[in-house]
């Protein structure tokens, strides 16, 4: 880009903002910043131009991320349209900058004693790294230099969720205590382009390592949110072989590792060193966390649970900025129709108010036994209560005067026990558009428990699944009468977007429409953008999509494109950084198809069966034969066209 159009394109910025703007100059920036009003009032609007999906006509394009999609912003008339690129931090498996010298492996895995953890299935015994990056945050420090010049010092916290496989093939889903790394990036002052300086593994061993971290968030005190999804069930424990692979490359010992330590909600602080420290939140309740979100409020957390037979859970902090103590809800779903996705007026079940060290206290203490007995079979009984469970049903009682232990330890079967509707089917990511005050949830799929009543919710939908939007609200009083604290309260839902199903697969394998959304995970609200960011983790899509949606104008539009047989994770869209917007994103397991083969392994069906022999060998040479994925977010790759009756170039 010449000098020339980049002042030009600096001039219209602050004549649209009717703010100081920085220079960008370079091809690859940042988004750069409008006010949310330009000049008397006037609101400055954004429209992200959709891109087609890449087809077999370019293979190349479909096993990489692939971006031909535009943002168009301006005030009136004076519009600027700009390509947008994407820029990677690193794959997977490199190796980076430590934070304190040296060289270190990008999401490498390290056991209690911070050793790495080797895979011996490897003929060079490598340690283990994660093809699977997911939550990210990005965030500002006070006070903190970039040691190069014309750069501020930005950080990045980003999870790793599992290793898809061993150098054998063997799955290693579950096996490996999840990484957590923060990442000290350089911002170019005049570009908003972030460069890598440092990688530093977060030190998890306090916490007892980490179980299947997931979706993230960013919280309003400038914290990240990790979580830790499929919670390991205490009551199945001695036969889960999972677990104890887990706890063996954990702790060196398949029984050292206590269920009841997983299923929580991990909070990681970044030091201005470019470290972080780390601490679990006991008293949010031991379900699947995925992406959760905080309020305005700072007190009030709604919460995915991307489980089958799952719930919509509420947590209320005693104190703003503080998640160590507060009061644990589950929604009550009043169903108003079935078709579409359904409607419903929510209610609110209260499971009880603890500390998160009362509840690492009883954890650290109880066993399951100590808490609930269980019966898979009726036990033709009074005293147990038949509940649905994981997809199944199940008679529980909970031992007298281990109630607390129940809701926070048990709570899933706790929930339901209660009355509350645990008939949700992998509710995933959180988030919130607080002027409107409405929250969203994606729904990934809509099957078994949202549509035959089991968790009393019985509703209609696409395997393709939707985007729920839940109105807020305050003045609410929990089952009990007591009032809940907090102006942020979902009254009812409905959907937002529905994804559409195809009689047939099309052409290209896809069972559900392309053009459309399918299996949404990852969820952020721009609000000064005044658009929903929507990632997918789809089983009917061949590639899974990053889209824009508009809650203004309605339009929906595709922006990303993931590497073939990867799911878009690591969504993050943060408005102000310095003067720059960002659109965070991550991939993982590319290349993790889904085929039907006959007795003599040839392919004769499923998802991918149509692009597999294209796209297998251009995914194993972009991307470390498949064992490495991205971590990066989206950029300004040049200036695609000036529209409107104001050119300054």
């Amino acid at each position: 880009m010449s000098d020339s159009v980049s002042l030009s394109r600096r001039r219209a910025l602050q004549l649209l903002s009717g703010m100081p703007m920085l220079p960008l100059a370079s091809s690859l920036a940042g988004l750069p910043l409008l006010a949310e009003a330009g000049p008397m009032g006037i609101p400055v609007r954004y429209r992200f131009g959709a891109m087609a999906a890449p087809s077999l006509a370019n293979p190349a394009q479909m096993a990489e991320t692939y971006v031909a999609s535009t943002l168009t912003k301006g005030v009136g008339r004076h519009l600027e349209t700009y390509a947008l690129g994407y820029e990677t931090f690193f794959l997977t498996g490199e190796t980076v900058p430590g934070a304190e010298g040296g060289m270190t492996l990008a999401g490498g895995y390290y056991n209690i004693n911070n050793a790495p953890i080797l895979d011996t299935t490897s003929p060079d015994q490598r340690q283990f790294f994660s093809d699977c990056p997911d939550g990210m945050s990005l965030l500002t420090l006070p006070k903190t230099h970039s040691r190069r010049r014309g750069c501020q010092r930005v950080y990045a916290v980003v999870q790793f969720e599992y290793a898809t496989k061993n150098v054998a093939g063997a799955s290693m889903y579950g096996r490996l205590p999840s990484p957590i790394a923060v990442l000290a990036l350089d911002q170019d002052e005049r570009t908003g382009k972030l460069t890598l300086e440092s990688y530093s593994n977060v030190d998890t061993s306090g916490v007892h390592g980490l179980w299947i971290t997931c979706g993230a968030s960013r919280s309003p005190w400038n914290t990240h949110l990790s979580s830790e999804e499929y919670e390991p069930d205490a009551v199945t424990i001695a036969g889960n072989a999972q677990f104890k692979a887990f706890s063996q490359n954990l702790y060196g010992d398949p029984n050292a590792a206590n269920p009841y330590h997983y299923g929580h909600l991990p909070e990681v602080t970044v030091h201005p060193n470019g470290t972080g420290s780390i601490k679990k939140h006991y008293c949010m309740g031991r379900i699947s966390h995925e992406l959760v979100e905080v309020m305005p409020d700072e007190r009030t957390v709604l919460m995915g649970d991307d489980a089958t037979n799952g719930g919509l859970f509420m947590f209320v902090a005693d104190r703003a900025r503080d998640l160590s103590a507060g009061t644990l809800y589950v929604a009550k779903w009043i169903q108003k129709t079935a078709a579409n996705g359904g409607s419903a007026d929510i209610e609110w079940v209260r499971l009880g108010h603890a500390t998160s060290d009362e509840i690492k206290a009883l954890a650290d203490s109880l066993t399951a036994a100590d808490i609930v007995d269980v019966k898979t079979s009726d036990p033709s009984d009074p005293g147990y209560t038949k509940i649905p469970f994981g997809g199944k049903t199940q008679w529980v009682k909970f031992v007298a005067g281990q109630e607390k232990a129940a809701a926070f330890l048990e709570t899933h079967r706790y929930a339901a026990y209660k009355g509350g509707s645990l008939g949700f089917t992998k509710m995933e990511g959180t988030t919130v558009n607080a002027r409107d005050k409405i929250a969203y949830s994606a729904i990934s799929y809509v099957q078994t428990a949202m549509m035959n009543g089991s968790g009393g919710i019985s509703i209609q939908g696409p395997q393709a699944g939707m985007v729920y939007a839940w109105k807020l609200d305050g003045g609410q009083s929990d089952d009990t009468g007591a009032r809940i604290r907090s102006q942020w309260v979902p009254i009812s839902g409905s959907p937002l977007l529905i994804g559409e199903d195809l009689a047939t697969p099309d052409a290209l394998g896809n069972l559900s429409n392309p053009d459309k959304i399918a299996n949404p995970d990852n969820l952020k609200f721009s609000e000064t953008m005044r658009t929903l960011f929507i990632g997918e983790d789809s089983g009917r899509h061949v590639n899974n999509f990053l889209w824009a949606y508009n809650v203004d104008s309605g339009e929906l539009s595709r922006i990303l494109s993931c590497p073939s047989g990867a799911e878009s994770t690591g969504l993050h869209a943060v408005d102000d950084v310095n003067g720059f917007s960002y659109i965070m994103s991550n991939f993982q397991h590319p290349g993790d198809w889904e085929l039907t083969k006959d007795a003599n392994g040839n392919v004769i069906g499923g998802l991918h069966a149509k692009v597999y022999t294209a796209l297998d060998p251009l995914e194993s040479a972009n991307y470390n034969g498949k064992f490495s994925a991205a971590v990066g977010y989206l950029t300004i790759a040049g200036r695609a066209q000036h529209d409107g009756d104001r050119h300054d170039d």
